[in-house]
């Protein structure tokens, strides 16, 4: 499908607005990055899903990763 953004540019879009609507900061605690929580080190254990709930809202949740070690962005009709 034409037209979608990189993973890397979604990845970085998500985060940016994420960060925005928050005030443009989030305190986390180091833990937060640790193996454990991000999986194997490089989050390979995780996936971001990014659902829309209607017309004004999205939902943005981590879920359990494809199988495959490739990045990519799915998308799935409702």
């Amino acid at each position: 499908m034409s037209g979608l953004p990189s993973p890397a540019d979604l990845s970085h879009a998500t985060l940016v607005a994420l960060l925005m609507h928050h005030g443009g900061s989030v305190d986390l605690p180091a833990e937060a990055f640790e193996p454990e929580a991000l999986g194997d080190g490089r989050g390979a254990h995780h996936a971001v899903e990014l659902a829309s709930l209607d017309a004004t809202t999205v939902r943005l949740s981590v879920v359990a990763r494809p199988p495959g070690d490739g990045a990519g962005i799915e998308v799935r009709e409702p």
